[in-house]
């Protein structure tokens, strides 16, 4: 266990699988104490709840109402919150001529929207008590963005700014931070595109939940001088002089 950790609240969202529960097993075996939000996966919710020692918690993130009964009924239920990470994510292949409205609308609504507005939610908890810590799931994306991605490449370059943005507005009572995995297996089939981007690593491997996981812990857990900052873990794949690529298994 981390005594930095222990004890403390952290709401994880879309925590019901890859990502979201990785970094809420390596929460709970911290110490820390985990509210596991979900839209739908209820069955793997509850059993990432049950093994992290957790709860979980239904809401459908872009909704503003559900959102604030989310941070609702984690207050009520533990009396605090000290750890907001945001996760809970669309990915999706959109090429221009091809997308909706629809596409882009619910895109950018979760994987923008909902941090902020989660964010704020946290924010209103965490800035009377006089400490907190935000954590925004970025991507690669959002640092080097690729084709046929448009509206998730964009959602996630908005996220990694309103990191800095909430950083500033928010300091120095709560530090903000992200962290913009790269390709990331998680057993799933390897499609061509996302091969080539394995292949393109400096680190010549791919990415695991634990990785991602070990980092959230990290910045959950580091000096409060520590804020407004972007982690890539990506294997080097950020500097390197290729064309980017899809992050593999989203959360």
């Amino acid at each position: 266990m981390s005594e930095a950790i222990e004890g403390k609240v952290v709401l994880v969202t879309g925590a019901a699988r890859r990502v979201g529960r990785a970094v809420a097993m390596e929460l709970g075996r911290a110490g820390a104490r985990v509210a596991v939000h979900y839209r739908g996966s209820a069955e793997e919710a509850k059993k990432t709840a049950a093994e992290c020692g957790g709860k979980a918690f239904q809401a459908d993130l872009s909704s503003i109402s559900e959102i604030e009964r989310l941070f609702a009924g984690v207050a009520e239920s533990y009396g605090r919150l000290d750890a907001l990470v945001n996760n809970a994510a669309v990915y999706e292949r959109t090429p221009i001529l091809k997308t909706t409205e629809e596409q882009w609308d619910r895109i950018l609504t979760t994987n923008l929207k909902a941090y902020y507005f989660c964010a704020q939610q946290a924010a209103r908890l965490m800035l009377p008590r006089g400490e907190g810590r935000i954590l925004n799931i970025s991507s690669l994306g959002g640092i080097r963005p690729w084709a046929e991605y448009g509206p998730y490449n964009a959602s996630k370059a908005g996220v990694i700014h309103m990191t800095k943005s909430l950083a500033k507005e928010l300091a120095p009572t709560i530090q903000v931070n992200s962290i913009a995995p790269g390709v990331i297996e998680f057993g799933d089939p390897v499609p061509k595109e996302v091969q080539r981007q394995i292949d393109d690593t400096p680190a010549g491997l791919t990415g695991t939940g634990q990785d991602i996981a070990e980092a959230a812990l990290y910045f959950l857990t580091c000096s409060r001088y520590v804020t407004g900052q972007v982690l890539a873990v990506d294997g080097g794949l950020s500097s390197h002089t290729g064309l980017g690529g899809p992050s593999f298994g989203k959360s």
